[in-house]
């Protein structure tokens, strides 16, 4: 990224590259666009030799770093995290080193956290992944409150937002679920992180069957043949209806241990993401233009939104990629 008073961004460059091209000298170019010669010829150079690929910027990180801490300095720091489990205020002093230089190498090699280490064997964790789309789908609801029409308390005071609430309740006949909450049924390919939400009104067990049969749609869709589902200990999951809906379509059904949401991680991460993303990014004004706003936070989710379990890539590519290989 340049910085803030950077004379050139790359559409700068082209622009130079152009006028340069179109037959004006070098140096009334660069005086026009206030940088110096040397600048200018420098941006003419790279486009000649690499093409447009030579007007992106480049990593500032230089070639070599002759004040790095050895490498033997290093091992030895890693193995008194990994043996002993110390941290850099007690590396330190037994090495010799600085604090922060110990943290910066235990950071280099994810040792930094204590809780990505396996206690005994002082092994980085790294969290399971299937090879392929569809081989495990992860399916979870989110219970979320119901917004008033005219808006909550996120948007006018509190007492007002009350009254609101009271008002909705009024004019809306034969029990409706405005005033109470809505629930985020939610399924994600363990693989690719391909996912799927709806906004319904309970998670009984029929509407937990009829979502997944959409949801197998979806998936279908892309090409998905879905394997195996995982669920936690809902009763809508334990009930005989969703395990014959699964098993209708061959799908072998997995629960989650008890009281380990770990265990069904990935939902539970885009749970949070579905929060911050979509249901709180912003004030709403009814519930029904917080539903609606759902269908395009998915899409963005599964076509532009880098995800960083995916080297930056959004979920799309590995469906497209199922082996996961970036270029």
């Amino acid at each position: 990224m340049p910085h803030p008073n950077a004379r050139l961004t790359v559409h700068g460059r082209r622009l130079l590259v152009d006028r340069v091209r179109a037959g004006r000298p070098v140096a009334h170019v660069a005086d026009e666009m206030g940088i110096s010669r040397a600048t200018a010829h420098k941006w003419v150079r790279r486009w000649k030799s690499e093409g447009d690929a030579g007007l992106l910027d480049r990593s500032s990180r230089p070639w070599t770093t002759p004040h790095r801490t050895p490498a033997d300095t290093e091992t030895r720091i890693c193995e008194l995290r990994r043996e002993r489990k110390l941290g850099p205020a007690r590396i330190g002093p037994i090495l010799g080193l600085p604090t922060s230089t110990v943290h910066r190498v235990l950071t280099r090699h994810n040792l930094n956290r204590l809780s990505w280490l396996d206690r005994p064997t002082g092994q980085v964790i790294r969290r399971y992944e299937r090879s392929r789309p569809g081989e495990l789908v992860h399916v979870d609801i989110k219970k979320l409150g119901n917004i008033p029409d005219g808006g909550g308390h996120r948007i006018m005071p509190r007492q007002q937002a009350a009254g609101n609430r009271q008002a909705t309740t009024d004019a809306r006949r034969g029990g409706s679920p405005v005033i109470g909450y809505s629930f985020v049924h939610t399924a994600v390919d363990d693989h690719s992180r391909l996912a799927y939400s709806e906004v319904l009104t309970d998670e009984r067990q029929e509407t937990a069957a009829a979502f997944w049969g959409r949801a197998n749609a979806f998936f279908a869709a892309y090409g998905i043949n879905v394997e195996r589902v995982l669920t936690d200990n809902g009763s809508c999951y334990k009930s005989k209806l969703f395990a014959q809906t699964l098993s209708d379509a061959g799908i072998i059904h997995k629960r989650t241990r008890p009281y380990r949401p770990q265990t069904n991680g990935k939902v539970e991460r885009l749970n949070r993401t579905l929060l911050d993303e979509w249901a709180y990014v912003r004030p709403y004004s009814s519930n029904a233009e917080r539903t609606d706003a759902l269908a395009d936070f998915i899409h963005t989710y599964n076509h532009h939104r880098g995800h960083t379990a995916l080297g930056g890539q959004p979920p799309i590519s590995r469906v497209n990629n199922p082996a996961g290989q970036y270029s």
